[in-house]
């Protein structure tokens, strides 16, 4: 494994940054793990990821020229134009881009926000952040019945078809309001995440980030 073909993915186990391990992965690309946990706080993690991402989120990732990549869809796109052969993008001009399209900016911008406002309230709801975080768990809700009732016959998101957006399932069903509430409530996604823990190729990256029934 050389500098010149290595990825560095910014990482906490079991937040977002297991989006871009794990699409790293169905690239069979290499890649270095760089730890920041406790970012969210003052520190040193912070500092690093500071130094790449003003922002200070993650997935932040740093391409094999240095070149930082950041939003979780920018990365699965770009990733899917480096390596064709993973699939994590249906084709352009195929039956299934625009859904994926569609889909891809629907999760990124409506339900991931969700985990930004809700784990966070104190933030952006001084005199009621529980009210807040509250209020967006219901909303997420709501998000993820609309897509279980949108997928299409088949074992994965897009139907027949394994793409990012099963990467993105895999990881959220873990966080709120986890895999219980979508096994009575969205058994089709859950059944997609199960299938992406049994994949030979994500299975490993969904085993490190998360506890078996988180």
């Amino acid at each position: 494994m050389s500098d010149s073909e290595t990825y560095t993915v910014f990482a906490v186990p079991g937040w977002g940054s297991v989006l871009a391990e794990a699409m790293l992965a169905l690239c069979s690309a290499p890649l270095r793990i760089e730890d920041v946990t406790g970012f969210d706080q003052p520190g040193p993690a912070r500092d690093r990821l500071l130094r790449v991402n003003p922002l200070g989120q993650v997935p932040t990732l740093l391409l094999p020229d240095g070149t930082v990549m950041t939003e979780s869809a920018a990365i699965a796109l770009l990733l899917s134009e480096r390596h064709p052969q993973a699939g994590l993008t249906p084709a352009s001009g195929t039956a299934h881009r625009p859904a994926f399209l569609r889909r891809l900016v629907w999760i990124t911008a409506n339900v991931y926000p969700t985990f930004t406002y809700g784990d966070y309230p104190e933030r952006w709801a001084g005199a009621d952040p529980e009210g807040l975080r509250a209020a967006t768990d219901r909303y997420r809700e709501r998000l993820w019945r609309e897509f279980e009732s949108e997928l299409p016959a088949g074992p994965w998101a897009l139907g027949d078809q394994l793409s990012a957006l099963d990467v993105y399932i895999a990881a959220m069903t873990h966080w709120r309001p986890r895999r219980a509430w979508f096994a009575a409530q969205c058994p089709r996604l859950l059944a997609i995440a199960v299938r992406a823990d049994e994949h030979p190729l994500l299975g490993p990256v969904l085993r490190r980030n998360f506890q078996p029934d988180a």
